[in-house]
């Protein structure tokens, strides 16, 4: 048998803790240690864990660490990622990539120079309900797009876009796959500095149209996604994990609907992203978002972001 992989989780917030609850877990690897920068949070965590905690990750033994996940503020991802990298360690960073595509660039160069595995964690992919849709969806000419929550205490510094549309942005770009031509957006700030509700319509070169809402100040948590193609029709619940299918079919030379639930096995997605990532690093192969397809949903949402506030002048 092959030796454990050594993983360490640097940020145990509100995302951090169950990277590590799930690490810990996990068959064929050593949760080695946990890092947050936060007073006591890293040894309260750890403590349940049984495994050593950090105050910093300067104080984090590279040696022999083979792979870490990062869930700190957007803002320190590079800082983070960086020094782990040069040291030819893995990483997967929760999203988005980065605050900015520069350190994305520098991210996805320093990667490729030690030959490490970057992933970007965008878990919807991962989602069983995507996992078992996506493959159907064929040349869509129209997808509408709900992802509604309630108002968090996390992830403030960053806006609605790069905290909740991100996630769809990247979805639309692996099932659409063609360039976005025009953007149209629009976005709100109600309990923050930053737009708490955002609203764009994307027009794909293939003539797809998306109308993409994102909300963290709503009263209801919807996570829904349909697609609209060429006889067929698609419905995606993230949250309830079910995906639905109908299409047109011709019975005895006259047209009929047909269709249903699909079957699909119900995973946590972390869990599947998180397994995804360790095979990636202990097989030497791309994992499920690389970090060039983080880059590129993060550069997607810095256009929306510029749209909306060229929308607001």
């Amino acid at each position: 048998m092959s030796a454990p992989l050594r993983v360490a989780v640097v940020g145990v917030g509100h995302l951090g803790q169950h990277h590590a609850r799930l690490l810990a877990a996990m068959d064929g690897v050593q949760l080695v240690g946990i890092v947050d920068t936060k007073a006591g949070r890293a040894a309260e965590v750890a403590s349940k864990l049984g495994v050593p905690s950090f105050s910093h990750l300067r104080e984090l033994p590279l040696d022999g660490l083979d792979a870490a996940t990062i869930a700190v503020p957007t803002v320190s991802h590079l800082d983070v990622a960086q020094p782990l990298i040069d040291a030819g360690v893995s990483v997967l960073v929760e999203k988005p990539l980065s605050s900015s595509l520069s350190d994305a660039d520098k991210m996805i160069e320093a990667a490729a120079r030690r030959g490490v595995v970057l992933a970007a964690g965008h878990t919807e992919r991962f989602n069983p309900a995507v996992v078992a849709a996506l493959p159907l969806v064929s040349n869509p000419r129209f997808i509408e797009v709900h992802r509604l929550g309630t108002f968090p205490e996390r992830s403030l510094d960053i806006d609605v876009i790069f905290d909740l549309m991100i996630h769809d942005l990247d979805l639309l770009l692996t099932s659409v796959k063609s360039e976005v031509v025009s953007i149209e957006a629009i976005g709100v700030n109600v309990l923050t500095p930053k737009a708490d509700i955002a609203n764009v319509r994307l027009k794909f070169a293939t003539g797809c149209i998306a109308n993409v809402t994102a909300s963290r100040i709503s009263r209801d948590k919807v996570r829904k996604v349909r697609f609209f193609q060429r006889a067929s029709y698609l419905s995606i619940d993230y949250a309830a994990q079910e995906a639905e299918v109908y299409r047109l079919v011709a019975q005895n030379g006259r047209p009929q609907i047909e269709g249903g639930k699909l079957d699909v096995q119900r995973d946590e997605p972390l869990r599947a992203e998180l397994a995804d990532f360790v095979g990636a690093v202990r097989d030497r192969r791309e994992p499920g978002v690389s970090g060039r397809a983080g880059r590129a949903a993060l550069a997607l949402a810095t256009k929306v972001a510029e749209a909306m506030e060229a929308s607001a002048v």
